[in-house]
């Protein structure tokens, strides 16, 4: 007899590739630890050029994560106030890139989109701020289930209602220009519903920047039914490699996760483990760098005539906090 483990709640896979552009302005990370019931993914889409959007996309990535990784200690409090939490880590990040073009002028201008997928069980919660789609795969129909922040749905609009010829609409400049980013400034629109979604077993997320749009929503969906009973990590490859048979030009930065959802069962609340109440509250503080560097302090060697002195030395330098040349600090 052959035992085997049921398969993760959740399957997840990752895709970016710098398409045909000569820098990565995508950056994305997901964390869905093994044995979890939940987990998120955070996606920034950087504007601004190079070694201005790329560093947009870090900041807004590096910052959100943190954050919700502290909150995700506790998946129980993160749920009472979800909305709440995923709208101040938005504006957190949004704050730290205001200090960090004022602190570096010639990154005015820069900004990046948001859009963070959090699942706690069966429930999908989300925040976005931009043009990076999050789709829902479901009983073969994909779907757009955030807001496009760019001016996209308004030309298309104008489509529907005869004020413009389609292929003109398709190929019109204003397309992709934004009405909401993260650029330091006020956010004019967020999409962040008061409830989540509900899942259901082999729904299929994909958390995405508009590089994937290239293909149109006809072929990712053909694509992922075609795979849909395979691992998240062949529908990511053959997503890339669609991508690579375009051979578009213009292929703007790819970057992607696909969160397959393998169980969608939802434990009854007296069942869920017990945490202790989180009585510290994390301070919001911008991460910045140190520019001085700081040396590391070394015991000096031991002597034959002086135990007593090296042993105290030794119990210091075990509780001294070992520096490194360039830090992130708070402030």
């Amino acid at each position: 007899m052959i035992w085997r483990s049921r398969e993760p709640r959740y399957d997840v896979a990752s895709g970016i590739s710098q398409g045909a552009r000569d820098y990565q302005e995508d950056a994305i990370t997901a964390d869905f630890p093994v044995g979890s019931e939940a987990g998120f993914v955070v996606l920034a889409d950087g504007m601004g050029g190079h070694a201005a959007g790329d560093v947009a996309s870090k900041i807004v990535l590096t910052e959100v994560y943190s954050e919700l990784k502290f909150h995700f200690a506790d998946v129980q409090a993160f749920e009472s106030r979800a909305p709440e939490i995923l709208r101040g880590v938005a504006e957190l990040a949004n704050d730290t890139l205001r200090q960090h073009t004022r602190t570096h002028p010639e990154t005015d201008g820069m900004g990046a989109t948001l859009v963070v997928p959090a699942l706690v069980e069966n429930r999908l919660w989300w925040i976005s701020v931009g043009d990076s789609p999050l789709f829902l795969f479901r009983n073969g129909k994909l779907s757009q289930l955030n807001e496009d922040h760019s001016m996209a749905p308004q030309i298309d609009f104008m489509v529907k209602s005869g004020l413009m010829d389609a292929e003109v609409a398709a190929n019109h400049p204003d397309r992709n220009c934004l009405i909401s980013v993260l650029m330091g400034t006020r956010i004019p629109k967020v999409d962040c519903p008061v409830k989540p979604v509900e899942l259901q077993a082999g729904d299929i997320v994909i958390c995405a920047s508009d590089g994937l749009q290239f293909l149109t929503n006809a072929q990712i969906e053909k694509l992922v039914g075609k795979y849909s009973k395979k691992r998240s990590t062949e529908i990511a490859e053959r997503l890339l490699e669609e991508l690579t048979r375009l051979d578009d030009p213009d292929q703007d930065n790819i970057s992607f996760t696909i969160i397959k959802v393998n169980d969608a069962s939802v434990r009854p609340r007296e069942m869920r483990p017990a945490r202790p109440a989180m009585t510290v509250t994390r301070p919001k503080r911008l991460t910045t760098v140190v520019a001085e560097p700081f040396s590391l302090v070394s015991v000096p060697p031991k002597e034959a005539n002086d135990d007593a002195a090296y042993e105290a030395e030794e119990d210091a330098s075990d509780q001294a906090i070992v520096v490194p040349r360039r830090l992130a600090a708070l402030r």
